[in-house]
């Protein structure tokens, strides 16, 4: 008999004992995603786990289900680290929610950057999707400089500047009407300048731009050896990565490529191609081939790739005041008009030109196998390469869904690399890339205890880019959960209304 209550009193104690630890338990998380397939890039973990989140953190990844009053059922679903876009050109509350539609949960401004770098991303900075930064912008700072535009020393906070952003500066550069402007950036500057701009880069840099970037081919005529020189000096000295839009030459000419890289050896400075393939063209495996080699010999470069085929700006670029035939080896006919679909004829164009010089327009000039080459080639990062999105019904926005275009073509349908693969070229390389600089990235593009709680979770079986350059404003298809910040911003498919937990992000 005693030992009969005995054994009652022990189950009712271990029921007590097991809810009470239980609830604790729960109570020690904010979130738990539960059952899904953890794919971490920088352990090489691939396999079912169960992740606990409390706050903003990563707290305990566990290989039995854990308690929480939010629990995400990740079952059959992939559970990777937010993706990471180093090159995106669309701050805008469309960019974001057309990027946090593709995985996206860090969505950076690198290629032409923002000066001052405190005013980027002003249209969303009250209420963000997710997080957002941009490098220290010498586009900007050289229109800033060649406008007469005082800029305070480097260790002052930059004042407020009649400068919409770096889109907007470029636009009206581009047009052919604006000749006064267009005519600055034909200009080598004078020894005075070259002080000032100096002064610009350290005051970015200082006031937490994320590297320097730099669009060189936008003002290649204008920027002579030794104004280059001193812009890869000063990322050297504060050991800042560049990020570089390479000088353009004539249908994949390398002269550009080699002059940054041995810029870069000779400085020690840390750098990035931007879009290989779509400055390389033919000669994708040269470059590529330079790239690796620099790299051997000790140079700290790295390059990225969008998964599109063409390119896309207003057609009173700059670029089609060249020999933009030779350039890119293309005619007439391999320019689309972004607005109808239609394809030009040498009356149309030189119609369209002058008529219509606000029109954007896409040029078709890579090939499938120079993108193949560059997705599957080791440490290649991915990127989008998002234009605005300003205006569904104004804007051309091509390269949207660059993320579920790589996981549901590129690795689902043509087997070019697999998942886990596909994942380190979208999380791991591009936080590596920035890390040793902005400290704030060792935190991200991982999954393990201690990382940032920002986490995508798709279905590789079902994910797919909706988006095409005639209709950009799709989402993709196969995204079930997108966390930033330990906040859920998608659930099941869905925007969850009125959550934003996105950061602006700084180096310093």
């Amino acid at each position: 008999m005693i030992i009969k209550f005995s054994r009652l009193i022990f189950t009712y104690l271990l029921l007590i004992s097991t809810l009470f630890c239980g609830s604790t338990f729960a109570a020690s998380y904010s979130m738990v995603i539960n059952n899904g397939r953890v794919i971490d890039p920088e352990s090489g973990l691939d396999s079912v786990r169960h992740i606990g989140i409390q706050g903003n953190k990563i707290v305990e990844i566990s290989m039995t289900p854990l308690q929480a009053d939010n629990v995400v059922d990740a079952s059959g679903l992939v559970v990777s680290p937010g993706f990471i876009d180093l090159h995106t050109h669309s701050p805008t509350p469309l960019g974001q929610y057309y990027q946090l539609f593709d995985g996206v949960t860090t969505a950076l401004e690198l290629e032409a950057g923002a000066y001052p770098v405190s005013a980027y991303g002003n249209k969303i900075a009250e209420q963000p999707l997710i997080n957002y930064g941009a490098s220290a912008g010498y586009l900007s700072m050289r229109i800033l400089e060649k406008q007469g535009i005082a800029v305070p020393h480097a260790m002052h906070k930059p004042k407020p500047v009649n400068l919409k952003g770096w889109y907007t500066a470029l636009r009206s550069l581009v047009m052919e009407q604006n000749e006064a402007l267009h005519n600055t950036f034909q200009d080598h500057v004078d020894a005075e300048e070259l002080v000032s701009l100096r002064d610009h880069l350290e005051t970015g840099l200082d006031n937490g731009g994320i590297g320097i970037g730099l669009a060189l081919d936008y003002i290649s005529e204008a920027v002579n050896s030794e104004e280059l020189g001193m812009i890869f000096q000063v990322a050297a000295e504060h050991k800042a990565p560049l990020f570089v839009h390479i000088r353009r030459g004539i249908n994949g000419d390398p002269a550009g490529l080699y002059e940054v890289l041995e810029m870069a050896k000779t400085y020690g400075t840390s750098l990035h191609i931007c879009h290989v393939t779509h400055n390389a063209m033919k000669n994708t495996r040269l470059f590529l081939d330079a790239i690796n080699k620099a790299r051997e010999q000790g140079v700290d470069v790295t390059t990225e790739v969008l998964p599109y085929n063409a390119g896309s700006t207003f057609i009173s670029s700059a670029v089609f005041n060249r020999d933009w035939k030779a350039i890119f080896g293309i005619d007439y006919e391999d320019v689309e008009w972004g607005e109808t679909g239609e394809r030009f004829t040498e009356e149309t164009w030189l119609d369209a030109r002058k008529n219509h010089p606000n029109s954007g327009v896409i040029h078709h000039y890579l090939k499938e196998e120079y993108t193949q080459m560059a997705v599957k080639e080791e440490g290649v990062i991915i990127v989008s390469d998002l234009l605005p999105m300003e205006d569904k019904d104004k804007t051309v926005a091509p390269h949207n869904g660059s993320f579920s275009k790589i996981l549901g073509q590129y690795v689902r349908e043509e087997n070019l690399i697999d998942l886990p693969e596909a994942i380190e070229k979208m999380t791991l390389l591009p936080a590596k890339r920035l890390e040793n600089f902005a400290p704030l990235f060792k935190h991200k593009g991982r999954i393990k205890v201690g990382a940032d709680a920002d986490i995508t979770i798709f279905d590789a079986v079902n994910i797919t880019s909706k988006a095409t350059y005639q209709n950009p404003y799709q989402e993709a298809v196969g995204f079930h959960h997108v966390i930033v910040n330990g906040v859920q911003v998608m659930k099941n498919s869905a925007l969850v209304e009125n959550q934003f937990p996105g950061r602006r992000l700084l180096a310093r």
